[in-house]
């Protein structure tokens, strides 16, 4: 159990039979009247994300979210399929439940598949990827003064925006949480 004035950030708990994550939270104490804890939590299973307030001697449940190391092996009909690194098993997750950033995710990398009671509700990729730059146009020398960009296609499909100065051909770096560039690879 844990209680509402013990809340932090990253902290999950069952509430009204679903499971929540809290994004931000804030002790208050106004001059009058009693404290309470205002945040901002995350059902992980859905995703919405709402604002709630809570008397800090609430009392919830703590949820343990399972982080498995499982590694992306390939597509087939919208079933995504990931291997177990040390039972070798393999298992199916379907494409609603993939993030959008899984489309920096190219076939054999590791990623984190978070589940609950053994009910698989997110992959996590990893932090950054490298990844080849398959279409852009050309660059120019002396572009590098200004922050200006270009579309670019990497190798898994996605779009994003890439200096002036990056070629066809080149590896990149990217941050898959913001979906940016980061440098070359």
């Amino acid at each position: 159990m844990i209680t509402a004035g013990d809340f932090r950030n990253g902290v999950t708990f069952e509430m009204d039979g679903n499971v929540y994550s809290i994004i931000e939270f804030q002790h208050v104490k106004p001059g009058k009247g009693a404290a309470f804890v205002r945040t901002k939590i995350r059902n992980v299973i859905s995703g919405a994300v709402t604002e709630k307030t809570f008397n800090p001697n609430d009392k919830y449940p703590t949820a343990f979210i399972e982080r498995k190391d499982m590694q992306y092996l390939y597509e087939d009909g919208g079933l995504y399929y990931f291997m177990d690194m040390e039972s070798y098993e393999q298992i199916p997750i379907s494409e609603s439940i993939l993030g959008d950033n899984f489309k920096f995710v190219k076939e054999n990398m590791e990623c984190k598949v978070l589940s609950y009671k053994s009910n698989v509700f997110g992959v996590e990729p990893p932090n950054f990827v490298e990844l080849q730059v398959t279409k852009t146009d050309p660059g120019f020398k002396g572009d590098t003064a200004t922050n200006a960009t270009k579309p670019a296609t990497l190798e898994t499909g996605a779009e994003i925006k890439v200096p002036l100065f990056i070629n066809e051909g080149e590896m990149i770096r990217i941050d898959t949480r913001t979906g940016e560039y980061m440098e070359r690879a």
